[in-house]
């Protein structure tokens, strides 16, 4: 039967979900199932993995279901999942010996406090990219190996096995018979040399985990086995974390691209090619996605605490909005701020400030600063906080940047793209389908079953608006250092 769809696997922090594409790369249909948080502790968050792995194949079963797609019609499966979050699972049994250990969760402070005192901050920033943090996967598997009874001895016995969510769904999606992970997800364990692509033994040493564990890494687009579904062979062809998989989806493969995930917080990635670099500035340093027989290329990662949640806090601590549609036309309907910011601090301060008992703050109100001009200034400051952090991407890179593609919830709104446009001195490009993580693992599994190539992608990712910039440079140059300084006021030395 002739192949006319890819489907991404798009497994989330609050949901799972099937996405089926045609050709075009338009969506077809989406099902999704909410995934159940639990919170054993304070700081502490859990997933169950068997949940995981069940709701996947449900919301797969349900697309199919609801459009009488025959599975044989199916070119092949891309996989896209929330990165770091930790899965140890008895390879006789096919069980986890706990629940998965979620990205977010706190318990490993002290291991990583541990491994500050050991002195590997130096080591584990240069070879792996990343900082020393409880984010990252490798402390949320050593936590499992000392807290669970027996988990170390069966480990050292061989019989354990660890993965990030896209290892556990490939190894149960398979039946046991594959235990991979992709160069993206192993970018985020802080146990993976992204100096020369392997795991690192001196870090495995001093955290003492077995190797035995450990997924095989490849290539994101690449043979993963296969899903078995109603005796059809469904080929597993792309992998890669959300981030990643989001930069892919905007075409951001070459270097010089970088893409804004506009969500509660911003995710900023820009690929900065094949030369391995170390940010000065608190940025990390990942692997992107890679294609079979390339080697990937690196990206500096920044996360802005505070973007969409300043919206969320303007509509529900002070009543100023109903909703966050209602902000562009309020923005558009009044004029040009002069010296009015708002830094949304609420979390201390992010790249590359990093001052975390920051606080708050609006600077220049007069007599004639109304609600609106409060909106219109919490708006910009998505804008001025991404453009913080890519300068900073730009400096450390010695890069510069040839258009930022954009997603996520406050992507839609046109003064804040224009205003992004103009402050950045860059285009702002919106593609016409929002999904973009789970677009970029259906290219990553489409290139591999040759249903795309990856000349065409950019003619699949249908652009939906364009921004491009309007503003005077000096004006530019002002608002900017506008912003810097009540930075300033706002930190807490």
């Amino acid at each position: 039967m002739e192949k006319k769809y890819v489907v991404a696997f798009d497994q989330g922090t609050t949901s799972t979900r099937a996405i089926i594409f045609n050709k075009k790369g338009e969506i077809v249909s989406i099902s999704q199932k909410e995934l159940k948080q639990y919170y054993p502790k304070s700081g502490w968050v859990e997933h169950d993995a068997n949940a995981i792995y069940t709701d996947q194949l449900q919301a797969f079963e349900n697309v199919l279901k609801e459009t009488g797609i025959d599975p044989s019609e199916i070119a092949s499966i891309g996989i896209t999942n929330q990165r770091e979050t930790t899965v140890v699972w008895n390879k006789n049994t096919g069980e986890p010996i706990h629940k998965a250990i979620v990205w977010l969760d706190k318990r490993t402070t002290p291991i990583c406090d541990d491994l500050k005192a050991k002195g590997l901050e130096s080591y584990i920033h240069e070879n792996t990219g990343l900082i020393i943090d409880s984010y990252f996967s490798g402390t949320k598997l050593k936590w499992i190996l000392n807290e669970v009874p027996q988990a170390r001895a069966e480990a050292e016995a061989g019989n354990l096995l660890f993965g990030t969510i896209d290892s556990w769904l490939i190894y149960k999606l398979t039946k046991g018979e594959k235990h991979l992970t992709d160069h993206s997800n192993a970018s985020r364990t802080m146990i993976y040399n992204i100096k020369n692509l392997a795991w690192d033994d001196k870090i495995l040493k001093a955290m003492d985990i077995p190797r035995s564990m450990l997924p095989e890494v490849q290539a994101s687009s690449s043979d993963f086995g296969a899903l078995d579904y109603n005796g059809v062979s469904i080929p597993i062809y792309g992998v890669a974390g959300d981030q990643q998989a989001a930069l892919f989806g905007q075409g951001g493969h070459r270097a010089g691209v970088a893409k804004n995930t506009y969500g509660t917080g911003c995710f900023i990635l820009l690929n900065i090619g094949s030369k391995h670099l170390i940010s000065n500035k608190g940025l990390l340093t990942t692997l992107t996605c890679s294609l079979e027989n390339e080697l990937p290329n690196y990206a500096l990662e920044g996360s802005i605490f505070i973007g969409g949640a300043s919206i969320q806090w303007l509509r529900d601590q002070l009543n100023l909005i109903q909703q966050a549609a209602e902000t562009e036309a309020i923005c558009q309907s009044i004029p040009p701020l002069e010296d009015l910011y708002v830094v949304p601090a609420f979390a201390g301060l992010g790249a590359p400030y990093w001052d975390a008992n920051a606080k708050g703050s609006i600077t220049g109100i007069t007599l004639d600063i109304g609600k609106n001009e409060i909106i219109k200034a919490t708006v910009e400051a998505l804008a001025y906080q991404t453009k913080d952090v890519i300068n900073v991407m730009l400096e450390d890179s010695g890069s510069t940047m040839v258009a930022l593609k954009v997603d996520g919830g406050a992507s839609a709104n046109n003064y804040l793209m224009q205003f992004q446009s103009d402050i950045l001195d860059v285009d702002v490009d919106r593609p016409k389908i929002i999904e973009v993580t789970a677009l970029g693992a259906a290219f990553l599994a489409g290139i591999k079953a040759s249903f795309w190539t990856y000349d065409t992608i950019e003619k699949v990712r249908e652009r939906e608006a364009f921004f491009t910039p309007k503003m005077e440079n000096q004006k530019r140059i002002q608002k900017y250092k506008g912003w810097q300084k009540a930075v300033e006021r706002t930190k807490s030395n």
